[in-house]
C-alpha cells in the first residue's frame, strides 16, 4: 500500500491533566540531574563545558501543570497516523507530537512499549508527563515542558511524493522554533524522522535534544560502546566499562537494582545507533545521521522505589519498560551552543531489526558486531545520509492540509519579530486569550487591565517583552508582569521593587503579595514571607468569584504554597486556617492528604500522621528523585519499613 496520513481515534483510561497552575513558578527547578561538583573533575573538557552552560534559572514564561489527578476514565484522543504496508505509527498530536505506538505489520510485533493508560506523573520539567512509545525532548535537562501540550501537524510532500506528517511548535524555555517530519517511504520497514532547531535570533541559545524510546525491560540494550557515563541519585557521575560494572551486565535492565542512566560514550567516527532486543534477537532499532552523538539506556531499577514507580506509570498486570534514548550531547546534562541565524538538523530512522540470538546474548563485542551487521543488512548508513539529503531538501515545504493545531505563542514571536521560517508557518489565527493581552502590548505600547476580576495570565520574560513592559504605562497588572520578567533575568531587588510599587495601587493584591512572600522566602526571610502568604490566601479567598477550575486551581496552589511558607515559619495553626479555607475538594486529593499529614506533624500530633497513612492516599504530582513520603514516614514512625505503596526512592 502506498504510504498515508490520516487522522483517527484512540481511546485510553486517560487522567486529565488538569488546569495550569496560575502561579509563576519563580523558584529554580529542581533538577534531579545535576551532577554534584566533584562529579564534575575529570570529565572530557567538551562535556565539562557543556555541563556547564546556560543552565535554566526557571521555568518561565512556561507555567507548572500539577493539578492531574490519579482517577482514570476511557477518553476518545485524537491521533495521526502514518502507514505503508509494512509500518503503522501512532502520534499523539495533543500530547506533544509522542508516538503512541510503531507496530511492524508483517510480523505483529509491536517495537515499542505502548503504555495501555495515560497517567499524568510529575517527570516533565514543568510536571505533568506520561511514560510510553517515543517522545521528543527538546528545552533543557529533563522531559520537555510540550510532554502534556499540543503541537501544530500537516500532510506534507514527502521526498519521494508520497505523504510525510510535519510537526512543529515554539519551544519556550529556550525561545526556539523546530519541526519533526515523520517520513515512512512506501514499503519502507524504516520510519525517517527529520528534526530541525532553528535559531532566529541575534544571539546563541543553548539546545538540548533528545529522542526517548520506551521498550519492555525484557530486551538487551545494545550500541557501539565499551564505555558509558553513569549517572544515578543523587548526583554521581562516573564512567564505567560495558556491559559488565559493579559485578553486573546492565545492558539487561533487570540486573539493576537502582534507577540510573547509562550514556554510551560512543567513539567518534563510528556509526550511531542504539538497539533493544528480546530473548530471540527481535525488537528495535534506532540509527541517525552523524550529530546526534549521544545513546543512553535508563532503567528504573528492581528495587521496591523502581518497581513502584513503575506501577504507578501504569495499571497492575502491565509490564515494565526502560527507556534508551539520542542525544544532540553526550549525556543529558549538557547543553549545546546554537549560533545566531543558524540551525541544526539531522535524520533518525526507526525499525524492526532481527539478529542471531545466541550472538546478541553473549560475548558484547560479538554482539555488538552482530546487531551492527544486520543493520547494515536492513538499512546502510549510506540510505540513511541519504534519505536525508532528500528530506533536507524538503524541509521548507510548507505544509497542506492543517490536521492540529498547537499553542499561538508562536505566532505571537513572529509577529513581534517578523520572523521567516519556511516550513512552519505559525499563523495568526492560532492566536488565543493568552496572547491578546500581550498583542495588545506589541501594537498599543502598553499592557491591558483586566475586564474582569481574575487569576493573573501567563507572563513572557524574554528581554524583548520585559523592554515593552518597562516602557508601558505603570499599571498594577504590569507591574506584576515586569517584576516577574526581572526576576528571571536575575534583577530580583528590581523586581520585588516592581511588585511593591504595583501593590500600592492593586485592588486585585494577592499575586503580588505572593511574589513578595517568594522573595523573602529565598532570601531567608521566613516570617515576613509567612506573613505575607497568610496576607495573600487571605485576599484571594475575599476576591475569587466562583467554584470554577481557574480559581479552584488558583486557591489550591496558592494554599498549597502557604501552609509550606507557614510551616517553614513554625506557624501550624496559620497553616491549619489555610487548610480550614481550601475547598472540601481540593482537600481530599491525594497531594493535600499529604500537605494534612505534614500539618499534623508540625502540630505534634503523630497519631493523626499515621492515620492519614493508614487511611491510604495517593499523592499524585511526586517528583522524580523527591522522598517527602519516605522521609514523613520515617519521621512519624521513628524509622519503620516503609510501606511499599508509599516507597518511591532511586536510591539506596
Amino acid at each position: 500500500m502506498k504510504t498515508t496520513v490520516r487522522r483517527d481515534v484512540l481511546t485510553l483510561p486517560v487522567a486529565p491533566t488538569g488546569p495550569e497552575n496560575p502561579l509563576p513558578p519563580l523558584r529554580p527547578p529542581g533538577d534531579p540531574h545535576t551532577p554534584d561538583e566533584r562529579a564534575k573533575n575529570g570529565l572530557p573538557r567538551d562535556m565539562a563545558r557543556q555541563v556547564g552552560y546556560e543552565p535554566l534559572r526557571s521555568l518561565l514564561p512556561v507555567r507548572l501543570l500539577d493539578g492531574y489527578g490519579r482517577k482514570r476514565t476511557d477518553t476518545p484522543l485524537g491521533t495521526l497516523v502514518i502507514e505503508n504496508g509494512r509500518l503503522r505509527a501512532t502520534v499523539l498530536p495533543g500530547y506533544g507530537g509522542r508516538v503512541h505506538s510503531l507496530l511492524h505489520k508483517p510480523t505483529g510485533r509491536e517495537l515499542l512499549y505502548r503504555n495501555p493508560v495515560l497517567q499524568p506523573a510529575g517527570f516533565a520539567l514543568n510536571g505533568a508527563w506520561f511514560s510510553g512509545g517515543i517522545e521528543w525532548n527538546i528545552g533543557a535537562t529533563g522531559h520537555t515542558t510540550l510532554s502534556c501540550a499540543p503541537v501544530h501537524a500537516a500532510r506534507v510532500t514527502a521526498p519521494d511524493g508520497g505523504e510525510m506528517l510535519r510537526l512543529w511548535e515554539w519551544e519556550r524555555l529556550r525561545d526556539l522554533p523546530f519541526q519533526v517530519d515523520l517520513w515512512l517511504p512506501e514499503d519502507s520497514d524504516f520510519l525517517h524522522v527529520g528534526v530541525r532547531i532553528r535559531n532566529p535570533h541575534e544571539k546563541p541559545a543553548p539546545v538540548y535534544w533528545w529522542s526517548n524510546m520506551a521498550v519492555p525491560e525484557e530486551r538487551r540494550v545494545l550500541a557501539p560502546a565499551d564505555e558509558a557515563w553513569r549517572f544515578a541519585h543523587p548526583g554521581g557521575l562516573r564512567r564505567v566499562p560495558v556491559p559488565v560494572s559493579d559485578g553486573a551486565d546492565r545492558t539487561y535492565p533487570p540486573r539493576s537494582e537502582y534507577s540510573a542512566d547509562y550514556f554510551f560514550d560512543v567513539p567518534d567516527g563510528a556509526r550511531r545507533w542504539i538497539a533493544a532486543l528480546d530473548e530471540d534477537g527481535h525488537g528495535l532499532v534506532q540509527t541517525s545521521t552523524d550529530l546526534p552523538r549521544g545513546r543512553k539506556l535508563f532503567v528504573w531499577g528492581t528495587g521496591s522505589g523502581g518497581r513502584r514507580w513503575q506501577e504507578w506509570l501504569t495499571e497492575p498486570g502491565t509490564g515494565g519498560y526502560a527507556e534508551i534514548q539520542s542525544g544532540l550531547a553526550r549525556t543529558q546534562l549538557e547543553h549545546v551552543r546554537l549560533d545566531a541565524g543558524t540551525e541544526f538538523s539531522w535524520l533518525e530512522s526507526y525499525g524492526p531489526l532481527s539478529a542471531r540470538a545466541d550472538l546478541v546474548h553473549g560475548d558484547w563485542a560479538d554482539a555488538c558486531a552482530e546487531t551492527r551487521a544486520r543493520l547494515a543488512d536492513a538499512l546502510p548508513g549510506e540510505a540513511v545520509d541519504a534519505a536525508y539529503v532528500a528530506w533536507l531538501a524538503r524541509a521548507d515545504t510548507e505544509p497542506g492540509e492543517v490536521l492540529a493545531v498547537g499553542s499561538g505563542w508562536g505566532a505571537l514571536e513572529v509577529l513581534r519579530a517578523e520572523y521567516k521560517l519556511p516550513g512552519t508557518p505559525f499563523d495568526e489565527s492560532t492566536l488565543g486569550t493568552e496572547q491578546a493581552p500581550w498583542l495588545e502590548l506589541l501594537r498599543s505600547g502598553a499592557f491591558p487591565e483586566p475586564c474582569e476580576v481574575a487569576p493573573p495570565g501567563p507572563t513572557l520574560v524574554s528581554r524583548n517583552w520585559r523592554d515593552m513592559l518597562e516602557t508601558a504605562p505603570a499599571r498594577p497588572l504590569t507591574e506584576y508582569h515586569l517584576g516577574v520578567a526581572q526576576w528571571h533575568e536575575g534583577d530580583r531587588a528590581q523586581a520585588v521593587r516592581s511588585w511593591e510599587r504595583g501593590l500600592e495601587r492593586a485592588l486585585s493584591r494577592w499575586p503580588l503579595l505572593r511574589c513578595l512572600a517568594v522573595a523573602d522566602a529565598v532570601e531567608g526571610h521566613l516570617e515576613r514571607a509567612a506573613d505575607r502568604y497568610a496576607e495573600a490566601f487571605d485576599d484571594l479567598c475575599q476576591e475569587r468569584r466562583d467554584d470554577g477550575a481557574a480559581w479552584t486551581a488558583a486557591t489550591a496552589a496558592l494554599g498549597r504554597e502557604a501552609i509550606s511558607g507557614l510551616l517553614a515559619a513554625d506557624r501550624p495553626e496559620a497553616a491549619r486556617a489555610v487548610w480550614d479555607r481550601l475547598h472540601e475538594t481540593t482537600r481530599a486529593e491525594g497531594r493535600f492528604r499529604l500537605v494534612e499529614a505534614q500539618i499534623r506533624y508540625a502540630e505534634g500530633d503523630i497519631a493523626a500522621v499515621r492515620a492519614v497513612f493508614d487511611e491510604g492516599f495517593e499523592a499524585a504530582d511526586l517528583r522524580e528523585g523527591a522522598e517527602p513520603l519516605g522521609d514523613l514516614w520515617a519521621a512519624a514512625t521513628g524509622g519503620e519499613e516503609i510501606p511499599a505503596r508509599y516507597d518511591f526512592r532511586l536510591r539506596p
